[in-house]
């Protein structure tokens, strides 16, 4: 009976998988692929594109004139109405500063937007591979669960030609229930690391992909020298305090345009003057001026000029950081590199071997059923070892490149 009902398991685990297969139609997706679907329809970076249109009307609002200002007066005294304008006059080149500050502080608003761009790079490239690996995972899982069903066939082949008792039997449909349910829990998490790509994507949830670029492959080789290099004028950080300083320059500038005050022009026109010498209407006109004797934006200079030796000094040291960053990432993502090989070029087939020779063993009454089902679970172990090492190493460049700051492939 319980063999009956493991075979009927089985099979429909096997429908199930052929049905899921059947109903979706993955499309061809690369790598360079995804990170350009990404840059182009990721709501998050739209979101960010959208704070352009935001630094663009900071623009234009820096370049607004002041407006004039109209007076009328009605008096007993004579004349007694006035018309008259009151127009502010900008000197000194504040209009130009005002403008130019507003402008570094829409690069500022660029900046953040590259950042997020980088970030998100990141996280797609990251879940490209974290989907290719869970599908490697769902692979293994299924491979294990046959070969858990071909070591309960010789397990019964043995039983019922009297060589091995039934428990060797029961022990060989634990396991392959066992198989059957990891399978299982494999394709979830397929499922979840393509919702997630999906989502980075902003690609329908039922969209299926076949990824054309294979976990198995190396990064290209990256010289460290290029890489700190390169880093000091990409690095997201280093970028954001470079512009800061710009607008902090900016501002310095326009607090020193400040200093010269406006011009205040007005002109306008007196009614009804009678009496001798009186007339019925007649022009006038002013000029003021604050004068600026006790505040000239001493402080603010002050503060904006040391503001702008405090972002000085912490870019020297972000450079300082972001180089020892780079070189950490760069030593971390050789380290998987290496351990990739090792498992690739060593322990994965030597397990597959011993493996392969305790099945034979087993079926040739060698050996018993323990010690196939140790070589299978070991196999298993150093698979699963092999492709986090895979893994790791598609992280570990995600990491250097998002440090570095600009593309690396």
């Amino acid at each position: 009976m319980n063999r009956r009902l493991t075979i009927f398991a089985s099979i429909l685990f096997a429908i199930g998988f052929a049905g899921s297969a059947a109903a979706q139609q993955p499309q061809a997706l690369t790598l360079a692929e995804a990170l350009d679907r990404a840059e182009k329809q990721n709501l998050d970076l739209q979101a960010a594109r959208a704070q352009r249109a935001v630094a663009l009307a900071g623009v234009r609002i820096a370049g607004q004139r002041p407006n004039p200002t109209a007076f009328f007066s009605a008096a007993r005294d004579t004349p007694h109405e006035s018309l008259f304008f009151d127009q502010p006059i900008e000197i000194g080149g504040r209009r130009g500063k005002r403008i130019e500050l507003a402008k570094q502080e829409g690069a500022l608003t660029e900046s953040s937007i590259t950042t997020l761009a980088r970030q998100v790079r990141r996280e797609v490239r990251v879940a490209y591979f974290s989907l290719a690996f869970a599908r490697r995972v769902t692979a293994r899982k299924l491979e294990a669960a046959k070969l858990a069903a071909r070591l309960k066939e010789i397990a019964q082949a043995r039983f019922e030609s009297g060589d091995i008792a039934q428990l060797e039997v029961t022990q060989a449909e634990l396991e392959l229930s066992r198989a059957n349910a990891d399978a299982q829990v494999a394709k979830r998490e397929e499922e979840i690391a393509l919702s997630q790509l999906n989502v980075l994507l902003n690609a329908p949830a039922s969209t299926s992909w076949d990824l054309a670029s294979g976990l198995d492959g190396f990064p290209q080789p990256l010289s460290l020298e290029a890489l700190v290099s390169r880093a000091t004028d990409s690095n997201a950080e280093i970028t954001r305090l470079l512009q800061e300083m710009k607008v902090e320059e900016s501002r310095t500038g326009l607090l020193k345009a400040e200093r010269i005050p406006n011009l205040g022009i007005e002109f306008g026109v007196d009614f009804n003057s009678p009496g001798q010498g009186g007339f019925h209407e007649g022009g006038r006109g002013q000029i003021s001026m604050e004068l600026p004797i006790f505040s000239r934006n001493q402080g603010e200079i002050a503060q904006s000029t040391a503001t702008l030796r405090a972002l000085e000094q912490e870019t020297a040291a972000k450079r300082r950081a972001v180089a020892g960053q780079v070189e950490s990432a760069y030593y971390q993502l050789s380290a998987r590199e290496a351990e990739v090989t090792l498992y690739k070029q060593t322990l994965v087939p030597a397990t597959r071997q011993l493996e392969e020779l305790a099945e034979e063993s087993y079926k040739s009454g060698k050996a018993n059923i323990l010690t196939v089902l140790g070589a299978q679970r070991d196999v298993q172990h150093v698979e699963s070892e092999y492709l986090n090492s895979l893994l790791a190493m598609h992280t570990s460049f995600a990491d250097l490149e998002e440090t570095t700051g600009a593309p690396l492939d």
